[in-house]
């Protein structure tokens, strides 16, 4: 079993800069690609970037492509993801998550098996 703890949310103003940390405990070394998800109220839960466990390839939302930058440091079993040029539609709950065994798509939730609590993002206008 995998436990995730996001942290680094926050609130900022619009065009400015966040970087979110997710540290993994379990069995870390099962997962296969490690994701970003977000969520704000009333809306369907929406991929926002994705990287292999090696590193060597990541995935963006096209929203997020050009701002957002994911990275992993496998000695640290942490994710992280940067968030430049934050715009007020970025405004969510930010969900780290692990896949563990490939099923579906990893742009697709359902492909994650384990989830983190989230990480409040708010971008003020």
């Amino acid at each position: 079993q995998v436990q995730l703890v996001e942290s680094g949310g926050g609130l900022v103003q619009t065009g400015g800069s966040l970087s979110l940390s997710c540290a993994a405990s379990g069995r870390t070394r099962s997962s296969y690609t490690m994701g970003w998800f977000r969520q704000a109220p009333g809306k369907e839960r929406e991929f926002v970037a994705a990287i292999s466990w090696s590193g060597g390839s990541t995935a963006y939302s096209d929203s997020g492509t050009g701002r957002f930058t994911i990275s992993r440091d496998n000695a640290k079993s942490t994710v992280y993801l940067q968030m430049n040029n934050l715009k007020p539609e970025d405004t969510a709950v930010y969900y780290c998550a692990a896949e563990i065994d490939r099923r579906y798509n990893l742009r697709e939730a359902r492909a994650y098996d384990y989830w983190g609590q989230g990480t409040q993002v708010t971008v003020s206008s």
